[in-house]
This record gives structure tokens, C-alpha cells and sequence, in this order.
């Protein structure tokens, strides 16, 4: 899983005055920190669906990292041409999502780094993952944490915790319904490296995440081997409430485009942004511009109202 050295750009969570007592869970998992905020009227209930959901959390852990040595991205990794594996239905819907970035952003999202993720043909029906060619290298760090957050925010729903908020090392974070009397949880966005706030926000179904550098250069364009082009991107994502049949999986979404928003054009995100109704992006600086004066520039499309999600 991609760690925070690889993130400098994240969000900060504050308390609005007033208001039920916010219950407060910690578990670390995917070399970061996952928490559950959440306002419910038993905390030891609350406490309980969090250890539940910190459990799935390990799972998927042992499932999606390149880091466990018989985890089913280490088995896919290892594959030769030809050979095939199964894996668990998560990791493949993981890897679907992954595909389906992978061909959004033309490539500019890529969980195999440039070694062919077009390459392994996924079959949902055998929960098999197929290699066409040698040297498929996956790392699900710029979308792991997202997906589990994802199903985290589905286990809460089954609990019904639905006053929450799920965060994993607060550059991955899914906003369920805003505590009550109050119009979202609050956030703000800061820049790699400094405390300054550029903007805050008031968080309710939405998935949000942040990518960035301080220093060095830890983002490459998958499609060239170059660094990435600018200093920090964020996106916000609305997402649909859990409900019974699952409410998607924004926060993997969010994570995906975060990553690839470091990479591309201005004016491709801004395509992006305004294709998606709910999506909101927001950057910091590029190569031409980097320095104390770094353009910060919030792009926003229209509403949610319909259509489809990215």
C-alpha cells in the first residue's frame, strides 16, 4: 500500500462547536492510520462495528499488498505468460476499478506502473486473473486504501453507523451522513510541506483524496517514466449512500484520480471534472510554476443530479 511518504498533500478533519459527542476509533493497517469517526448514541456498539471494520481492513490487506508475500497481488505479480491464478472476489473487483481508471485517464493511472496492466484478463465468473505476457508488476497502493475505505463505509451501513466518517492516513477520506445538526464534517486542504489552509469544506456523502509531494519526486507518469508534473491534487467525489446493494466504490475512484490529476493537463482535468456531475478537483503548481507564488486552481463540474459516475 502506498504510505505517506509517497503523500504530503492530505486533508485535516476539524470539530465544529456543539453537537452529540463524536466517538473516535484507530487502527493501523496498509502502512498508515485508519480511523472511524462517528456520532451514535452507544458508544460500545460504535466501538464494535469499528473493530469489525478495522478486521476487514486486515483482510484486505493480506489480499491487495504487494508486501505479503502469498497475497493475491504478489501471486499475479509473479506470473510468466500463459499461467493464470485465482483470486478473491474483492481483489478482482479491486483490479476491475484499476482497469477501468487505467482507460478514464488514458493510462495516466496505472497500478502496474507501465508493465502492462491492458495484459491480465480478468474473468469474474472464475474469479481468475490471466497473464498474456511476462512481467506484470501490480502495486495497489494509489487505490488500495480507497477500496477499503469503500467497504469499510458498506460494514457501517450493515451496523448502521451512518453518521461517519472514514479516513485512512488523511489522504484517503469517505464522508457518510454529516453528524446530526450540523451540514457535513468539516475538512481542510493543506500543501505538501506547509500548514497554510487553502480551502475548506463541509463534507456529507462524499469521497475525498489527496495526492502530493514535499520533497523528491515521488509520483511518476506511468506512460513516460517522468516525474509527475505538479506539487498536490484533490478530488471530491459524491457518493451515493451504502444502502443494501452496496454504494459503489467512490473512495477507490477518488484515490485513482487524485493520483492521475498529479499527472495530467489542466485542461484534461478539467474534461474529467466536467464529464463527472459531483466531482470536484483542486491543484497546486506544476514544473513551470513552482515556488512560493503556486497557482492554486479549484475546478468544479455540475451538480449531481444523474447520469453516470466515472
Amino acid at each position: 500500500m502506498k504510505g505517506e511518504h509517497a503523500t504530503a498533500a492530505r486533508f485535516g478533519l476539524g470539530e465544529a462547536p456543539g453537537g452529540p459527542a463524536r466517538l473516535h476509533f484507530s487502527h493501523e493497517a496498509m502502512a498508515t492510520v485508519f480511523e472511524v469517526r462517528c456520532v451514535h448514541r452507544d458508544a460500545r456498539y460504535a466501538r464494535q462495528a469499528a473493530d469489525a471494520a478495522f478486521d476487514l481492513v486486515d483482510r484486505l490487506e493480506q489480499e491487495l499488498s504487494r508486501f505479503v508475500a502469498n497475497s493475491d497481488v504478489s501471486r499475479i505479480s509473479a506470473l510468466a505468460a500463459g499461467e493464470s491464478t485465482r483470486v478473491s472476489p474483492t481483489t478482482l473487483e479491486c483490479l476491475a476499478i484499476a482497469r477501468h481508471l487505467h482507460d478514464l485517464t488514458g493510462g495516466a493511472f496505472d497500478v502496474s506502473i507501465g508493465t502492462g496492466l491492458p495484459d491480465l484478463e480478468l474473468d469474474p465468473d472464475t474469479f481468475t486473473v490471466h497473464a498474456l505476457r511476462d512481467g506484470i508488476r501490480l502495486d495497489l497502493g494509489g487505490i488500495g486504501k480507497g477500496y477499503a475505505i469503500d467497504r469499510v463505509a458498506e460494514l457501517l451501513d450493515e451496523w448502521e453507523v451512518r453518521h461517519a466518517l472514514v479516513h485512512g492516513g488523511f489522504s484517503s477520506v469517505l464522508a457518510l451522513e454529516a453528524p446530526p445538526d450540523q451540514e457535513g464534517w468539516p475538512l481542510t486542504l493543506s500543501a505538501p510541506g506547509g500548514c497554510e489552509v487553502l480551502a475548506r469544506l463541509q463534507a456529507r456523502r462524499q469521497a475525498l483524496s489527496a495526492s502530493g509531494t514535499r520533497k523528491g519526486d515521488h509520483i511518476v507518469d506511468p506512460r513516460t517514466g517522468r516525474p509527475a508534473s505538479r506539487r498536490a491534487a484533490w478530488v471530491a467525489l459524491a457518493a451515493p449512500p451504502a444502502g443494501p446493494d452496496g454504494g459503489g466504490s467512490p473512495a477507490a475512484v477518488a484515490e485513482g484520480l487524485s493520483t492521475a490529476f498529479m499527472i495530467l493537463a489542466e485542461s484534461e482535468i478539467a474534461e474529467h471534472v466536467q464529464a463527472v456531475p459531483g466531482l470536484e478537483a483542486w491543484i497546486v503548481g506544476g514544473k513551470a510554476a513552482e515556488g512560493p507564488g503556486d497557482a492554486f486552481v479549484h475546478l468544479a463540474g455540475p451538480a449531481r443530479g444523474g447520469g453516470d459516475g466515472p
